[in-house]
């Protein structure tokens, strides 16, 4: 994959295209940390910004991206369904909630946060699919560009394929060489879901790692810098995440060197070096 700046892109099974790597702002403080890391990222190029109504943090992320003063065309902002909004109504009124929070007309990217809800675990299937009713409606609206899902599983994917008229877009997923998912990915990969990773630094665990820094060594590299490569040679959009300008800045340094094969095969020998992915089915969220 010949990749040279956060401006390239994928292209969605939509046709829309997408920034190859994001910034991520899960666990970022609401106010004016929130803002002012939205700001540092996109002064150091970032044009991909993900966010959730769960994390608590959009109107500052909103006024992170107005304060930029880049061209709202030029950015691609992504945000997430609270689970307690699951259903065909709350989701229609959820996704102007987040519109009016984030001070914007449109949405680049509009996704399912988690495919079973602790509340919701009767009739978790109906209520995504009402809730992917009315996303396609807003996609029809031209309130959203894209629509996805995030910690969807195999199964959880299958049983909205029944209803949906549109494919998801995206799947995001905790995905770094700590759990790479592998069934979960390739089965995305067949059906034309992008694979999302956030933590894509595994929250942070595998920066300490012994094999990452020993990796890292060889191309004169940050074990943060390798990680995000390894995820975008994957063919995964990594989601990276940081609230100090000087990181937010070096974690977009990937693109002067490319990870060899034998060092790939080390990396994705890290299963469980630092955390897995949580079961959606089991999850208290």
């Amino acid at each position: 994959m010949n990749f040279h700046s956060l401006a390239d892109t994928y292209k969605l099974n939509n046709g829309v295209k997408i920034p190859i790597v994001g910034f991520g702002t899960w666990q970022t403080p609401d106010g004016a940390v929130a803002k002012s890391s939205v700001l540092a990222a996109i002064n150091a190029g970032y044009r991909l910004i993900d966010t959730a109504a769960a994390y608590g943090n959009e109107e500052s992320v909103g006024e992170g991206i107005k304060a930029s003063g880049v061209n709202r065309h030029d950015l691609f902002v992504s945000t997430k369904l609270l689970n307690t909004n699951h259903g065909y109504d709350k989701t229609k009124k959820a996704i102007d909630t987040s519109l009016q929070k984030l001070g914007l007309d449109y949405l680049d990217l509009y996704l399912i946060h988690w495919p079973n809800p602790a509340a919701m675990r009767a009739n978790w299937a109906e209520l995504n699919a009402e809730s992917w009713r009315a996303m396609e409606e807003a996609v029809k609206a031209g309130k959203i560009r894209a629509i996805g899902i995030s910690n969807f599983r195999r199964e959880h994917i299958d049983e909205l394929l029944k209803t949906a008229t549109i494919k998801p877009a995206v799947n995001q997923n905790y995905l770094n060489p700590s759990d790479m998912q592998k069934d979960l990915t390739a089965y995305n990969d067949k059906l034309g879901i992008l694979n999302e990773a956030y933590s894509p630094l595994g929250t942070g665990g595998l920066l300490d790692n012994e094999t990452v820094n020993k990796v890292a060594k060889n191309y004169g590299k940050s074990p943060a810098q390798v990680l995000i490569r390894w995820s975008l040679q994957h063919g995964f959009l990594p989601l990276p995440k940081s609230v100090h300008p000087e990181y937010i800045k070096a974690n977009a340094d990937i693109f002067d060197f490319e990870i060899n094969s034998d060092d790939m095969k080390t990396l994705d020998g890290l299963h469980g070096a630092a955390k897995v992915a949580q079961d959606p089915d089991k999850t208290n969220f």
